[in-house]
């Protein structure tokens, strides 16, 4: 009987290559099978062994290359026939990544599970940006929430944002008016200081600073494209538009 396939659950983190782990690097150099996301930067997936099988499983809003269920049937497939699989995603596997579906389908089926976790888009978009998520002085919680996602304005987000609080909004972009309608519903005030980091960790990494009332504009003026994060709360105040000049002239030379 043919040995079972272990699948590996790896994140990619936020971009940067330099910033996988090292076992997450070992992993993309030597697998034979990897089965990754859309927002897997190309320089990461470069990596990979010259014969490398490569798959795709790209989602875009309202369109799924593959449902997430068949995304799991894939990973167990390839295992039961003897192969591993190195499932490459974004940020860390665990932290809106669908990782723990794909874990618990694989466990069902017999399927061994090896998780590698990675900075998540949350503390790398915010650490390339020099965001500090908590500071002494501005905020001592943070809450991170899903802005792409089904009865969006039936979720409770009461209390994550305001105050001594920073709020870090996954696959907002599209639904940024909605978002900014919800919160403002919630109490939040008009002018509470955010900011956008859109291909974080990146060459082409940019920030745009604005107040909650005028996120839909500032998408809407900025064409601003996944991946990209926003970040509510008094911590994002502490920059200014200079800096962030500077942080991407940085990020360039270094890619450079």
């Amino acid at each position: 009987m043919e040995k079972t396939g272990t699948v590996y659950l790896v994140g990619a983190g936020p971009g940067d290559p330099d910033l996988l782990t090292v076992r997450a690097a070992r992993l993309i150099q030597s697998a034979r099978m990897i089965v990754h996301d859309g927002l897997v930067d190309p320089a990461i997936l470069a990596l990979a062994h010259q014969d490398a099988t490569l798959i795709s499983v790209a989602k875009q809003r309202a369109r799924h290359t593959l449902p997430q269920e068949e995304i799991n049937a894939l990973l167990i497939r390839e295992a039961l026939t003897g192969n591993d699989v190195v499932r490459l995603k974004g940020g860390d596997p665990f932290i809106f990544g669908r990782g723990g579906e794909e874990a618990e389908d694989c466990r069902a089926a017999g399927v061994p599970v090896v998780v590698v976790p990675g900075i998540s888009a949350a503390n790398g978009a915010a650490a390339a940006a020099q965001i500090a998520l908590t500071h002494r002085d501005a905020a001592s919680i943070v809450s991170f929430v899903a802005g792409q996602c089904k009865g969006l304005s039936e979720q409770n987000w009461a209390g994550l944002a305001g105050k001594g609080r920073t709020l870090v909004i996954y696959m907002g972009v599209k639904t940024a008016p909605q978002i900014a309608e919800k919160l403002m519903a919630d109490g939040l005030a008009p002018d509470m200081p955010l900011a956008i980091i859109e291909n974080a960790a990146r060459p082409e990494m940019r920030v745009l600073r604005g107040v909650l009332a005028g996120l839909p504009d500032l998408v809407a003026d900025e064409q601003v494209v996944s991946p990209a994060l926003i970040v509510i709360g008094e911590v994002t105040a502490r920059q200014d538009a200079q800096s962030d000049r500077q942080l991407a002239k940085f990020a360039q030379e270094a890619s450079a």
